[in-house]
Parts: structure tokens; sequence; C-alpha cells
């Protein structure tokens, strides 16, 4: 563009040069110092405009993704359709942008559908908005199921629903997807044992931490540590609602000492024997509206503890999950529901 310009800024300098009566030599002169100064102008836009860019834009984009967004309870995800690729589609770190509420799409985890193998029919990836990566999550597990449908796919019949078989990092998890919608997940058996779940506090129930002496953020709780595939730190409280989850879910979380590799916090009141109310703060994405591993293991604690039934309901933030501790094969049974939001693609950089 420069040297287009430069041409035809000559051609009227010299045009004017020879109705002035000035000399051809001097016109020349002229055309050749409009030119420089042109380049020279040019050299130096180019040297400014990386400077000019917006902070984090780019010029081309590495690749794009296809989303569906669902929710549980108001625990919301990304579903990626990853059934042709043996790796994630996106990185952790490029997970951990797509989940900003603020630059991002927004969301507690983006979740991967990956291809099965001959004992399963899909494998599960996540990554939470922290871009860490948790063993499972069962509000995550409901919307996978109900995503499934949503991709054609179909689920063996089972009563009056189609069961999946789900490889996580917790084990096979196997959601029934009900004709109403709702899911329930057969969540496995609870892992009780202190060191496995894993938590570092002395036992006070043969090898099970049942009420155990907790302080955080100055205050001290009485802990039960329930693996549901990832570890919880359930607290009985007399309000829920009033626990500053900032300060104290993130005091338990971190706290490595009691928990080697961090926890869930959630802190419960009791109504009743089959209800109580539940607030969580969430290892890698901090406060959310619901968890159904927390969930579960709430319920768990509440019998542990003589607090509840085997069968309750769990009011979330986001609303109720009902959970049974099922005796006559030591499952954990979660049913609630799994909700499409929106479908969208994301530039990934």
């Amino acid at each position: 563009h420069a040297y287009t310009w430069a041409c035809r800024l000559s051609v009227c300098f010299a045009a004017k040069a020879l109705f002035c009566g000035s000399t051809l030599q001097t016109a020349r002169k002229m055309q050749l110092r409009m030119l420089l100064a042109l380049l020279l102008a040019s050299a130096c836009d180019a040297l400014v405009a990386p400077a000019r860019r917006r902070p984090g834009r780019v010029a081309l984009r590495a690749a794009s993704l296809e989303f569906s967004k669902y929710q549980g309870l108001g625990n919301d995800f990304l579903l990626v359709d990853n059934r042709d690729a043996a790796a994630p589609k996106a990185t952790p770190a490029q997970a951990q942008r797509l989940c900003d509420r603020h630059f991002g799409v927004g969301a507690d985890g983006v979740i991967f559908v990956m291809p099965g193998d001959a004992a399963h029919d899909f494998r599960m990836t996540i990554y939470n908005s922290d871009g860490s990566e948790p063993e499972m999550c069962g509000n995550g597990i409901r919307c996978l199921a109900a995503y499934l449908g949503e991709l054609g796919a179909a689920g063996a019949p089972r009563g009056r629903g189609e069961a999946f078989t789900i490889a996580t990092g917790a084990g096979p998890i196997v959601p029934l997807v009900l004709p109403d919608g709702r899911i329930t997940v057969d969540m496995g058996e609870p892992v009780l044992d202190g060191p496995a779940v894993p938590c570092a506090l002395a036992p006070t129930d043969g090898a099970r931490v049942v009420d155990a002496p907790l302080e955080a953020a100055g205050r001290e709780y009485r802990v039960t540590a329930v693996s549901m595939g990832n570890p919880h730190s359930v607290a009985f409280v007399d309000d829920a609602g009033a626990v500053d989850l900032a300060v104290t879910g993130r005091a338990v979380e971190v706290n490595t000492a009691a928990f080697p590799e961090k926890v869930n916090a959630e802190f419960v009141d009791v109504v009743d024997a089959a209800h109580v109310n539940m607030v969580v703060w969430e290892r890698g994405c901090g406060v959310t509206l619901a968890c159904g591993t927390g969930a579960c293991a709430v319920a768990v604690a509440g019998v542990l503890t003589g607090r509840t039934e085997r069968t309750c309901e769990v009011m979330l933030p986001g609303g109720p999950l009902s959970i049974e501790w099922r005796e006559s094969d030591n499952h954990v049974y979660m049913t609630g529901p799994a909700e499409f939001v929106f479908r969208g693609t994301a530039e990934l950089d």
C-alpha cells in the first residue's frame, strides 16, 4: 500500500513540477523524498502495531471446540464429544480458561466423553475450573448421561430406563436414565478406611474417621471422612448456611496434614432423619451450588453418626438430591436431574 501511494503521489508532484516550470531533476528529487517518507512511515506502523493490539488477542487460532452446556442443580459443565480421539480435545489450561465466568464460557468443569473399551461404554475425563483432574463427579456424570442422549447413544435396557457403564478415575460408574429425565447413578460402595480416603486423622471407629476433631479457621469441627471415589470431609453444624465457605471451606480443603490429597468440604445441618441441608466447598472449584459425590458422602456420614436414615433427601443450594445407602449391596444410589442449557463453539488458544 505504501508503494502504491508513493507512486501516485510521485506522478502528482511530477505534473505539478512540469506545469510550474520546475526542472525534471527537481521533480525526481521530490518523488524520491516522498517515497522514502512513506516507506519509513509504513515501517514505523509495523513496529508499533503489536503494542496497539489488545492484550490476549491473537491473529490465528489453533482450533475450535464444540460443546454442549449442561447443569445438575446449578453445578454446570461443558460436555465435549471426544469419542473419536484418545486424548482430550482441550488441555487443562484451556479448560481452565473456558470455565472462567468472566473471560470464558463459564462452568465448574469440562467433561470429555472418551472412547470406551470391552467393559465400558465410554470413559469420562473431567477437568475442574482450576485445571485439576478429579477422579469423578456425581453431578457431572448425570450431565454426561443426559448428553449421551443428545449424541444418540443408546444404553442397555434396565427396568424402565437405559443404563450406561462409564469408566472413571474412581472405577466403573453406572448411570440409569429414567423416563422422566431424572438419572439414578449407582455410585458404588463408599470407602471408609481412613488411610484409603485418604485421611490422616486418628481413627475413631475401628479404621474409620467418624466425628473426629478438626480445627479450621479458628474453630473446632467434628468431621467424618468418606471417599466416593474422591475424598470428602463431612461436618455437622447447627446452621449450614451460616458457614463462611470461602474461609472455612478453603481451610479444610487445603489442610493436607489431615487430608494429604486435599478434600471436598461439606457442612450439614439436620432437619430430620430423612432431610438435611448441605453446603459445599469443592476441591479444585470452590463454592458450587451442588456436589453429587458430596451429597452421597453426607448420607453415609449421617448413617455412621446416627443422624439420618439410609434414604434421605439432601437439600443443596441448587436443589434436592435423593440419596440411598442400600444395605443389601452396600452401594450408594443418587437420583437427581441433569438439564441441557445451550450449545456453542469456543476458540482455543
